[in-house]
């Protein structure tokens, strides 16, 4: 078996791994497994030397991937023993609440800028393939535009309550990260393998980054609602500082951990091919 394959074959094996893990509540493996599929990836980039093109600009983009998902290992680790709820009248009182909850957002908005970082360098590896087929390059813009139609109502809908200013103070690197993944799509189509690869994990990619701001936005408005409640609002101090662990199977969290890696392998893979292709042509 050759080295890059090998490589392959294990990125692949550990990302089964890592949505089985989370499938079954076991988030410290799913993140473990995740960290070792990305590395397992990134060294199927660098030992292929059949694509100097786009090479470091992938290797980048998931070595940066990488760094985010250590820093969640990181996190998760820490945060294991504070699982639970802070209630409001144990010791615990709404400056400290708030305090962590924004220590909470800081890191997520960390984890977002490193994922737009990312997604900037695998889009420029994409970008930086040539330009073939036209027909397939406008169903991906059509398939962008429907995408971003929808990201831009559903954000719509639900930041109008809220400081806009503000809100995007706090998702911009989220935001930044979604809108970078839809137009590479949109652009994907002109420089798509011949098997779709690349359209395809730029697709995941997408629907991760729009799921990530979410994420941020949703945990930005708790503490904006919090932090200067409406008059007459009644609020029930607390929150949530562990990982999902509870229940039995987590089926959504492990749909989001297969769309991440399955997007990052998809877009490193689909893009080497495409260089191959292009330069076998």
């Amino acid at each position: 078996m050759r080295l890059p394959f090998g490589l392959l074959v294990a990125s692949v094996a550990a990302g089964l791994l890592s949505v089985a893990a989370a499938l079954l509540a076991m988030p410290a493996a799913s993140l473990q497994f995740g960290l070792v599929m990305l590395l397992a990836l990134l060294g199927y980039v660098l030992v292929d030397r059949g694509v100097r093109r786009v090479r470091w600009a992938v290797a980048t983009g998931i070595g940066l991937l990488a760094v985010v998902a250590a820093m969640r290992l990181l996190w998760y680790q820490e945060q294991v023993d504070e699982a639970g709820w802070l209630a409001y009248g144990q010791g615990v009182t709404k400056t400290a609440i708030l305090a962590r909850w924004q220590e909470m957002i800081d890191r997520e908005r960390l984890a977002a800028l490193g994922l737009a970082l990312g997604v900037l360098c695998l889009a420029a590896g994409a970008l930086a393939l040539p330009s073939r087929d036209r027909r397939r390059g406008l169903a991906t813009t059509v398939l962008a535009l429907v995408l971003f139609a929808w990201f831009g109502l559903s954000s719509a809908r639900e930041s109008g309550r809220y400081p806009l200013l503000d809100l995007l103070g706090t998702v911009w690197p989220a935001l930044l990260a979604a809108l970078v993944t839809m137009g590479a799509l949109a652009l994907s189509g002109w420089r798509a393998d011949r098997r779709w690869l690349l359209p395809l994990g730029l697709f995941l990619l997408s629907l991760g980054a729009a799921r990530a701001y979410s994420d941020l936005a949703a945990q930005w408005s708790g503490w904006w609602l919090m932090a200067k409640p409406s008059d007459g609002a009644f609020l029930a101090l607390g929150v949530r500082v562990s990982t999902p662990t509870e229940g039995f199977p987590q089926v959504s969290w492990a749909i989001e951990a297969a769309i991440a890696l399955a997007g990052a392998g998809l877009v490193a893979v689909g893009t080497l091919r495409s260089s191959r292709e292009a330069d076998a042509s």
